[in-house]
């Protein structure tokens, strides 16, 4: 019975590692045709897509970088110009809702709340025309000013309840010690919410460096698109390099690589410290 007991119990793992690894090789089996393409021409693609072939164009590589090597370089400026300036926003609003008593506190909590609802596609019409009236079309702002406001709504939302579970006492021994609420804010409230904000920034930065929608409607010149739309614009009308269009794709996700592989453990703390902060 014994004996029995434990051959089901191997084949119970051998069924869940299986199971596993079919499900990983159906993820990485688009990254795997975009490596094996971005070093081929089109007649290696057209004669065999699916494995590596030799000689491999590495100097596909080198023409897909002078193409999207402005895309990216203005994708990272937007990420983080509007992740440090939703930081502060972020933070602040976050404070003023966990530790402030004021009549109509919790219906304009409420009402804040309603926006997390609100579809962002909804607002696409009426988001146009206020930053056409503004003056903002074809800017870095108009990506800016939209994305922090956009990601204000859940980090606050967040961030109130982690503050709300910091422990009275240490406000209060700051008050005692003459520090005003701005300084509460940023030498409590940041230096503990650390593990919590990289979480949040890391969620933030692969929003922004996927959103492909807003920088399509809003930017005009070719030299300030974001990544999402430069990739596109790769992609010719008529004759369609493939070995420099994966090469460039390929460009695109290393930042998503490293974000993963060196983030990943202050993204499962992040995690875990809100879970454990209900």
């Amino acid at each position: 019975m014994f004996k029995s007991y434990k051959i089901q119990s191997f084949f119970n793992e051998l069924i869940k590692h299986l199971f596993i690894l079919f499900v990983l090789s159906m993820a990485f089996f688009p990254l795997y045709i975009m490596l094996t393409i971005s070093g081929k021409t089109n007649a290696q693609f057209a004669g065999n897509p699916w494995t590596f072939m030799y000689p491999f164009h590495w100097e596909n590589f080198a023409v897909a970088w002078g193409m999207v090597n402005k895309y990216i370089f203005n994708t990272i400026f937007v990420c983080v110009t509007s992740i440090i300036l939703t930081f502060f926003f972020s933070l602040n609003a976050a404070y003023f809702f966990a530790r402030f008593n004021m009549p109509g506190k919790k219906f304009l909590w409420y009402f804040f709340l309603i926006l997390m609802l609100m579809p962002g596609i909804a607002n696409l019409i009426p988001l146009f025309i206020l930053l056409k009236n503004l003056g903002l079309l074809n800017s870095f702002m108009a990506l800016i000013v939209v994305n922090v406001t956009a990601a204000q709504i859940v980090q606050i939302y967040i961030l109130r309840n982690f503050i709300e579970d910091i422990p009275v006492d240490l406000f209060d021994a700051a008050e005692v010690d003459g520090a005003s609420n701005l300084q509460q804010v940023y030498s409590i409230v940041l230096p503990m919410s650390g593990s919590i904000l990289s979480t949040l920034g890391i969620l933030q930065f692969i929003s922004m460096w996927n959103n492909y929608i807003l920088p399509l409607i809003v930017m005009r010149d070719d030299n300030m698109l974001t990544l999402a739309v430069g990739l596109v614009r790769m992609d010719s009308a008529y004759v369609k390099e493939w070995g420099h269009l994966m090469a460039g794709y390929t460009i695109a996700s290393i930042p998503m690589v490293l974000i993963f592989l060196f983030t990943m453990r202050l993204f499962v703390k992040g995690l875990s410290t809100g879970a454990l902060k209900g």
